[in-house]
């Protein structure tokens, strides 16, 4: 009866200097309808310390060593107690204390996913721009064979749905996870053309891009076939030069 309709997880390890505006971004929601798990990997800067001087009402801390953002994240979907799972890493933060609200607006129905839009923002919280791919009005599994269309963060999926992610994949485990998710879903709600999620745009993926674009092909081929994988990123080639220059 107590249940929550979210859990919100941030992962951390030694995040002393970027948890800061994630705390405050989680603390000033509109909604109050969730838990907070912080899941640490043992810490050793004062991490743990804010996290309790937020006093964020639901919050549940747990530390010990781990091996790494994904097993962090597998310990994260066995301790959550929500209806739906959002991951906001340290560092990232709601777009606006309305998020929360209107994700809830979005989860009437109960669909399997709820996405929207991602913003980018620098260490000092500046909006650099939007994100680089678009978030679709209408999402499938399909759509993830044009690369990860939805932002991590901004992919809130239903807690009964979610697999545990693949730890042969060190950063882009989430691409496949998102679109196992998406395979098991049979409906998904768009939450409309605002940004819900600020994104820290020196995050893991950004500091070992050739590796994760290297796991997201292996990804694509197994979940989509080789052959079409690759006349894919043929495509690709003017996307990356058009962002590139």
């Amino acid at each position: 009866m107590n249940e929550k309709l979210f859990s919100i997880v941030t992962v951390t390890w030694n995040a002393a200097t970027v948890i800061g505006p994630t705390l405050q971004s989680v603390r000033e929601q509109t909604c109050m309808d969730y838990e907070y798990l912080v899941i640490d990997g043992a810490s050793s800067d004062n991490t743990l310390q804010l996290v309790r001087d937020a006093d964020i009402a639901g919050t549940r801390i747990y530390s010990e060593p781990d091996r790494g953002l994904y097993d962090a994240m597998n310990k994260a979907i066995a301790r959550a107690e929500g209806q739906y799972l959002i991951w906001l890493n340290a560092g990232d933060r709601f777009a606006s204390p309305a998020s929360l609200a209107r994700l809830a607006v979005c989860a009437e129905g109960h669909p399997g996913v709820i996405y929207g839009q991602t913003q980018l923002v620098d260490a000092s919280g500046q909006v650099v721009g939007m994100r680089h791919l678009t978030a679709p009005k209408v999402l499938t599994a399909d759509s993830f064979k044009q690369g990860m269309l939805v932002c991590h963060q901004a992919f809130v999926a239903r807690r009964d749905l979610m697999p545990q992610y693949d730890l042969q994949y060190r950063f882009s485990a989430d691409y496949d996870w998102c679109i196992r998710v998406l395979k098991a879903s049979e409906r998904n709600a768009y939450c409309g053309d605002e940004p819900i999620i600020s994104f820290l745009t020196d995050g893991l993926t950004d500091k070992y891009h050739k590796q994760s674009l290297m796991e997201r092909y292996r990804i694509m081929c197994h979940h989509y076939g080789t052959l079409p994988t690759i006349v894919r990123h043929l495509g690709f080639i003017p996307r990356y030069l058009r962002r590139k220059f």
